[in-house]
């Protein structure tokens, strides 16, 4: 038999027996829901959380090259289907989570919440990655689709990533190597990665605060930020702001079941009480449809959805 054709209960007994220096916790059918921002979706086949660096690239290293592995962030841009995940579903924690001031530099795991990298760098006086403050989510997901908020991308100011490919090699990325774009980034979806190295500039820990304070009150002012949400729903198409393409459409305040179109800004959705993840999905698809009767164009989801829909 192989791995593929395990059943849930049955997966991690097996990888535990194949990999027995592993170190992270490797736990069988687990709830996803609360990993996510939305708190709505299945769960995972297997939920993997290494200790280290090393420990998954051990754990890559030894995985069957028939498993699927899928890696979540902090659940911000993420939809998971009620479904569930099969195969491995990754999540870093701790391990991941340090931050390093290198002079001009910051150095940080990519588990680590972009606004506690912003709040790093102003108070060791570190200018240019005050834009941190303004993406929801960890430093993981910033680089996989070059996060950006007022004026700034990561790309502006990121030197190099490490990751860990399928087959468990450490890998350092430059800028280039990224081969970013807009709400993108060209490496490979099985890389993982491990750590960003953001380079800034001498600046006023005052002035900076300032500028970070301004972000806060802008998001604060404009955005449903305490609400059950998945952030940004679809990019914004060349030349055009989605959430005006999606207003002109008539979808503000639009719901399906429990999962609406954000009244405060329509380029978000929220969960405001028992929505499912179909719920939530299927408003994004309604939206979509009713922006392209209108006015031609096809929105492009910038939320991440994984997994499959449950079995009606």
């Amino acid at each position: 038999m192989s791995f593929a054709e395990i059943s849930f209960p049955d997966i991690v007994p097996a990888l535990k027996s194949r990999m027995p220096d592993l170190r992270g916790r490797l736990l069988t059918n687990q709830p996803l829901a609360e990993l996510t921002w939305f708190r709505v979706g299945g769960p995972a086949q297997a939920l993997f959380m290494p200790e280290d660096e090393a420990d998954l690239a051990y754990f890559l290293a030894n995985l069957p090259a028939e498993i699927a592995v899928t890696v979540v962030g902090l659940g911000s841009n993420l939809i998971v289907r009620d479904g569930g995940v099969s195969g491995v579903v990754i999540r870093l924690g701790r391990g991941f989570n340090e931050i390093v001031i290198e002079d001009r530099n910051v150095r940080a795991g990519t588990a680590v919440p972009d606004v506690k990298v912003a709040r790093a760098a102003q108070e060791a006086g570190v200018a240019g990655l005050s834009f941190l403050r303004g993406i929801p989510g960890g430093i993981g997901g910033a680089l996989r689709m070059n996060g950006g908020a007022y004026g700034a991308e990561t790309r502006n100011a990121l030197v190099q990533a490490r990751a860990v490919d399928r087959h468990g090699r450490i890998c350092i990325l430059t800028n280039a190597d990224m081969d970013f774009s807009y709400r993108h980034c060209g490496v490979p979806e099985d890389y993982i990665f491990t750590q960003a190295l953001f380079a800034g500039e001498r600046g006023d820990p005052a002035i900076i605060a300032a500028e970070m304070e301004k972000i806060t009150e802008s998001r604060e002012a404009t955005q449903p930020i305490k609400s059950r949400t998945g952030g940004s729903t679809f990019k914004n198409p060349p030349g055009q702001k989605a959430w005006q393409l999606i207003d002109a459409a008539g979808c503000r305040g639009l719901r399906i079941g429990d999962a609406q179109v954000s009244d405060m800004h329509c380029n978000f959705l929220i969960n405001v009480g028992n929505a499912t993840a179909a719920d939530i999905e299927t408003l994004g698809e309604t939206v979509r449809a009713r922006v392209q009767d209108n006015s031609g164009v096809v929105l492009e989801w910038e939320i991440k959805r994984i997994g499959v829909a449950a079995e009606s």
